[in-house]
């Protein structure tokens, strides 16, 4: 049953294994908050969401495993050596000749928003093919399935491979968790197919990551309330209604002072049951936010997981993204232990 402790290694008791599919990337960003290439220098970080989720996962404590693809060369080797680090298991990654994903990150500063640029067209993992994954193989031993909808956004062959992954893991009893993670720029050449395949890999999933905007585009309505609580509410009933597998619906709500400042709450609206809405973190200074979203997805799974009550995985996960702030790269690589010292405490003291 999920949820429980079902293995032991090495004398430590681990949670079930859970299973997430998608592209590792290397993030190039310019230092502090300077333009891109304005001096000569880059930081690098390994990221992708669904290996974000996939460390954050194996931190908090469950065997987490990503199916990938990527290159047999020094950057490949590279990024899985990260993923093992955090304690990934990479068994699942397919090594072949080819190019490593990028993107680009130019942080903001006080009024001047951040910017994503994406140079992964043609790599490894956009190269593959649906064939090159063995779907009851790789669920086998499994109790869940995590994708997103990057992965079907980057090319048919991808989307194919997502849909069996996720309509084998409901066939075998899976949990599924799907985040729509809708990207635009992902999309620009295929942008008429993206609502009818985010919407039939929907029907797999019993817990779905997404926001009003995510399901105007999907079911094709418009959510017009000048509150975003009322706006994500109504999507998410009608997304509960259009979508009978669908258990949960949940999103972080931001509210933008500046870049610099956010204010982060959070609402997850279950399938006969009220809306669960949580009060706002004021998250300032932000380090950096990129990767908050998978945080809180792989918080609220974690609860979900542990067989917590929907409010207590709704507030971790919310605790989980907000505190993913204050860490830089796009790994959340806090333990279960500092997220609960944070909701129980919320305070600042030096802990000795």
């Amino acid at each position: 049953m999920l949820g429980t402790e079902t293995s032991v290694t090495g004398g430590m008791v681990m949670a079930a294994q859970i299973v997430c599919f998608g592209e590792v990337l290397l993030r190039l960003g310019a230092p502090g908050r300077q333009l891109l290439l304005q001096s000569p220098q880059l930081d690098v970080h390994v990221g992708g969401a669904e290996a974000n989720v996939a460390v954050s996962l194996a931190r908090l404590g469950h065997r987490a495993r990503l199916v990938s693809v990527l290159p047999k060369n020094a950057l490949g080797e590279a990024a899985a050596g990260e993923l093992r680090r955090y304690g990934v298991d990479d068994g699942s990654i397919r090594w072949v000749a080819g190019r490593m994903g990028l993107y680009f990150l130019l942080p903001g500063a006080i009024h001047r928003p951040s910017e994503v640029l994406y140079d992964r067209a043609h790599s490894a993992f956009a190269l593959a093919s649906a064939s090159q994954f063995d779907w009851e193989l790789e669920l086998s031993g499994a109790e869940a399935l995590h994708v997103s909808g990057i992965t079907p956004a980057l090319g048919p062959e991808l989307a194919r491979a997502t849909f069996t992954a996720i309509e084998t893991a409901r066939r075998l009893g899976l949990r599924v968790s799907f985040d729509i993670n809708y990207r635009p720029r992902l999309w620009r050449e295929r942008e008429t197919e993206a609502p009818k395949i985010l919407g039939e890999l929907l029907r797999y999933a019993d817990t779905v990551f997404a926001d009003d905007r995510d399901m105007a585009l999907i079911l094709g309505e418009r959510f017009e309330s000048e509150d975003p609580l009322e706006r994500i509410e109504a999507a998410a009933r009608m997304a509960l209604d259009a979508y009978p597998g669908l258990s949960r619906f949940a999103c972080t709500i931001r509210s933008q002072h500046s870049v610099d400042h956010h204010a982060l709450s959070a609402v997850m609206v279950v399938r006969d049951a009220d809306s669960i809405v949580l009060p706002a973190y004021e998250v300032v200074p932000i380090v950096d936010r990129i990767g908050s979203g998978d945080a809180f997805a792989a918080g609220l799974l974690h609860g979900l997981y542990r067989a917590r009550g929907d409010l207590e995985s709704l507030g971790f996960a919310l605790a989980a993204a907000c505190l993913k702030h204050s860490l830089p790269g796009d790994f959340n690589l806090l333990t279960a232990s500092d997220i609960e010292a944070f909701l129980g405490q919320q305070r600042f003291d030096v802990r000795r």
